[in-house]
């Protein structure tokens, strides 16, 4: 399994929704994470190609429609998932607690 390096928030956006169900179908991921197809689907490659998940197709006929592409955590990918997501949380509040350049805009323009 390979590291996946710096901390993306659409990487950790999809692991989040893959930390969440078992099996999930990257439409659903689409959905759940709320970016566009063209973010997902090459974070999706990148996260198999590094042994992190695995996907398969649907062999399910009952269904009408084009054929779905499930996707799994692998189990000793999954605390590594989770420190990533955790990491990616911590970045976002540190962030959002931090104040903007803006807030000191006025006390120093009467000084």
């Amino acid at each position: 399994m390979e590291n996946l390096g710096r901390v993306t928030p659409a990487t950790a956006l999809v692991l989040e929704a893959l930390l969440s169900a078992e099996s999930v179908w990257g439409l659903q991921i689409v959905k759940d994470v709320g970016k566009k197809p063209g973010t997902v689907y090459p974070i999706l490659d990148r996260l198999e190609a590094a042994g992190w998940i695995q996907g398969e197709w649907d062999s399910s006929q009952d269904r009408k429609g084009p054929r779905r592409r499930y996707y799994r955590l692998l189990a000793e990918a999954r605390p590594l998932a989770q420190d990533y997501v955790n990491t990616y949380r911590l970045r976002v509040r540190t962030t959002a607690t931090r104040p903007s350049p803006a807030t000191f805009e006025g006390q120093w323009q009467g000084a």
